[in-house]
């Protein structure tokens, strides 16, 4: 149901009892719960609304009362340790998990606006998706078993860059001899100890910061450094030197295109570092690969669409003489270091799978999508 408030979501006289009753902890792990069942991304509780999810990418509210000031107070009470609330108190806002026997664990976020408080519960699975569920291309396999390297995984939040890279850590696991060192804020998935050592550190509980375990993970005699994410210029740093000195580096950035991935990378350095970055990033970067997920014309979940930028001699060149703007238009050629966006959303549009308007939305060059998907349609009727 759509009204001027946005959606809101039916629910069963049942459910809508499960999710009322009860106190305020009671009613927040039948909302997590009932998250966990209808396979969604994401809780928001906020004073003034009623709780609300995001599933396939959109929210949605559920027809439940809109919480008030004093509700939020009292839930981050109940819901947090000692620890935590000093820590909160010391920050104004808080990253911590919450794990529910047979659903799994969901990764939090409690801060403060104009006063209140509000809540962010991310649902992780405990395990990682295959390939073939997820739609991954069977290049990324290659470049996951890379000796060396650094491998971006971007895209916007809430678009899956974290379980690829789960997807990529799980298939070293499974098929190298390695020593695994992964830095997250926090763990997401938790991984079994199989061919290759994982050994999972949290901020906050196992390291300071990521500042702080990056600088000893070499240390740690990593074959594998995994970095949750790239977001300020010491993790960058140390993720270009590990990967020069003979180390895969896995991690996720937020960036809008694979190219754009490079130029936010140089953001972080001033300008009389930038030609040595340069140098070190064309040589380590191994594969930028951008993804979004898109809503299917069927409503059953969200369908990946990606770009990839590898390494080849003209990706190096551009990127060590700081012309990465050539790259944006020579990925319309369509080779294999260069593959757009519009191509996978191409084959989602011809394939029936996503709708065109959707596919627009993140195309970057809409005339060059219509012209992919002309192509495809008329091959498809030969």
């Amino acid at each position: 149901m759509t009204s001027e408030h946005g959606t809101t979501l039916s629910l069963t006289p049942d459910e809508k009892i499960a999710l009322s009753t009860g106190g305020l902890t009671q009613q927040t792990h039948a909302l997590l719960a009932f998250l966990a069942r209808r396979r969604g991304q994401d809780l928001h509780l906020s004073a003034g609304a009623p709780p609300s999810l995001r599933l396939d990418g959109e929210l949605v509210r559920l027809p439940l009362p809109p919480l008030t000031p004093e509700n939020m107070q009292q839930l981050m009470s109940e819901l947090l340790n000692d620890e935590q609330k000093r820590a909160f108190v010391d920050n104004l806002e808080l990253d911590f998990a919450i794990s529910m026997p047979e659903l799994g664990r969901f990764r939090c976020n409690l801060y403060r606006q104009r006063g209140s408080l509000s809540f962010t519960a991310r649902f992780l699975r405990d395990v990682v998706p295959s390939a073939e569920e997820l739609r991954l291309p069977a290049f990324l396999h290659t470049f996951a078993l890379k000796p060396q390297g650094l491998v971006l995984i971007t895209g916007p939040n809430g678009h899956g860059k974290s379980t690829t890279l789960a997807w990529m850590i799980d298939t070293i696991n499974r098929e190298r001899n390695a020593n695994i060192v992964t830095i997250e804020d926090p763990i997401e998935y938790h991984f079994h100890h199989r061919r290759s050592n994982v050994n999972q550190r949290e901020v906050g509980a196992d390291t300071r910061s990521f500042a702080e375990g990056l600088r000893h993970v070499v240390r740690q005699n990593p074959d594998v450094i995994v970095i949750g994410e790239l977001r300020d210029h010491e993790s960058i740093a140390t993720a270009l030197t590990a990967a020069e000195t003979g180390h895969l580096v896995l991690g996720t950035m937020h960036a809008l295109n694979a190219t754009a991935a490079v130029d936010r990378i140089l953001d972080f350095f001033t300008g009389d570092m930038q030609a040595q970055v340069r140098a070190q990033l064309a040589e380590a970067l191994q594969l930028v690969f951008a993804q979004r997920l898109l809503k299917r014309v069927d409503g059953n979940g969200r369908a990946l669409a990606w770009e990839s930028m590898s390494q080849s001699l003209r990706v190096r060149n551009a990127v060590r003489e700081g012309r990465t703007h050539i790259l944006r238009g020579l990925m319309q050629a369509n080779q294999d270091d260069l593959v757009p966006m519009e191509k996978s959303l191409a084959d989602l549009v011809a394939g029936g799978v996503v709708a065109r308007d959707e596919a627009l939305r993140y195309a970057s060059a809409p005339d060059y999508l219509d012209d992919l998907v002309k192509v495809r349609k008329e091959r498809g009727h030969r």
